[in-house]
């Protein structure tokens, strides 16, 4: 491993950490400076997908105590036991559908220009959205009806195909569904636990054969880095989002996405 290539993988997990939480697409920045930089790090986008694990980690880490609590009180406690179906229910729909069309997502839509026009789409839905949003009826994960769990598992299923964002069609899909602005920003951030892990289990399993002991250390640098972004981002997200909503979101989206799409075919 080159120095070139440890400052890529530095550089893009601090990208990832950075953008996993909130609504702009982390897998669609990755592949944009992917291309950019020319990286080449692990066959069949395996970096990507494992170095989000450490951005999930951070999630783990700073939710640690609500997360423990839940566990201790599944056996017992009720609102244990909602917590851990509705995030169970949401997951379902995208682990699903992420297993049949695992091959289709990875050689079709990882692309930038697909990822550009989901950033561009995705930032004007936001808008659209942050204006007609029926007014919230749940202001918490544990009173959230099932079907809602089940539709908002749905709405992040959407988030298959590069730069909508995982996060941002969780919480948009949360919001039309009446979910309280912050509790759908947290039911986000909890949903990606199982999400991003399923997915790292079932790409590393995909790609055994590209793993090597140099693999090792460019994923190591990448998840370190994307480990202590993520925990910078997720300890600001919650307040600026209560703060200014949506819509800086869905504007750097639109810019990001259009100079692109123009750089893409200029």
């Amino acid at each position: 491993m080159d120095i070139t290539t440890a400052f890529q993988a530095l550089l893009l997990g601090i990208i990832e950490g950075l953008t996993e939480f909130i609504p702009v697409s982390s897998t669609g920045h990755l592949i944009l400076i992917i291309d950019i930089i020319g990286f080449e790090g692990l066959k069949g986008k395996t970096f990507e997908i494992i170095i989000q694990l450490g951005a999930i980690l951070a999630i783990c880490w700073l939710y640690r105590q609500k997360l423990i609590d839940t566990l201790i009180g599944l056996p017992k406690e009720k609102s244990a036991q909602k917590f851990a179906l509705n995030i169970t229910l949401a997951f379902l729909p995208a682990a699903i559908l992420g297993v049949m069309f695992h091959g289709f997502i990875k050689e079709v839509l990882f692309s930038p220009t697909v990822v550009s026009v989901s950033l561009v789409v995705g930032g004007f839905l936001i808008l659209i959205i942050e204006k007609k949003a029926p007014e919230p009826k749940f202001n918490t994960i544990e009173n959230i009806s099932f079907k809602t769990a089940l539709l908002i598992g749905f709405a992040q299923a959407l988030a298959m195909i590069p730069g909508t964002s995982r996060s941002g069609a969780t919480i948009m899909g949360s919001l039309l569904l009446k979910v309280e602005r912050k509790t759908a920003t947290e039911f986000s951030f909890f949903l990606a636990i199982p999400t991003m892990l399923g997915a790292t289990v079932y790409d590393v399993y995909k790609n055994l054969d590209s793993l090597s002991f140099d693999n090792i250390a460019i994923i190591a640098i990448g998840f370190i880095s994307a480990f202590f972004a993520a925990l910078l981002v997720v300890k600001t997200v919650i307040s600026f989002i209560s703060t200014h909503g949506f819509a800086p979101f869905a504007y750097y989206r639109i810019v990001i996405g259009s100079v692109m799409l123009v750089l893409l075919n200029f």
